[in-house]
């Protein structure tokens, strides 16, 4: 069974930086995309990035694109999301993913259906 753990959130002042990690239990990263999604209270989860595994393409939701990179380190089994520029409207519960279909999936990288691994979330909270 695949567990993924996310660490990194806080609070932080607008303009501020993170940088959020998801460690994996097994070399999921390698053999599978993985995303990142976000949730605020009374909202559905939300996208904000994902990493393809062979090539390491990215995506990002035009709300995060050229402020979060993400990034993937396989020796460790952990993905990572560098959030920069940081504004109240990122404050979120921050998940990772990993998917079970690839490279065949009937879902796109920005789809929550698509993934089948889930971490239990962190906390970013931005002030103004």
């Amino acid at each position: 069974q695949v567990q993924l753990v996310e660490s990194g959130g806080g609070l932080v002042q607008t303009g501020g930086s993170l940088r959020l990690a998801c460690a994996a239990s097994t070399d999921i990263f390698s053999t599978n995309d993985m995303g990142w999604f976000r949730q605020s209270p009374g909202k559905e989860r939300e996208f904000v990035a994902a990493l393809d595994y062979i090539l390491s393409k990215t995506w990002y939701a035009d709300s995060v694109k050229g402020r979060f990179s993400i990034s993937r380190d396989n020796a460790k089994n952990t993905v990572y999301l560098q959030m920069n520029s940081l504004n109240p409207e990122d404050t979120a519960t921050y998940y990772c993913a990993a998917d079970a279909c690839s490279p065949a999936c009937s879902f796109g990288v920005d789809s929550p259906r698509r993934y089948e691994y889930w971490g239990q979330g962190t906390q970013v909270a931005v002030s103004s």
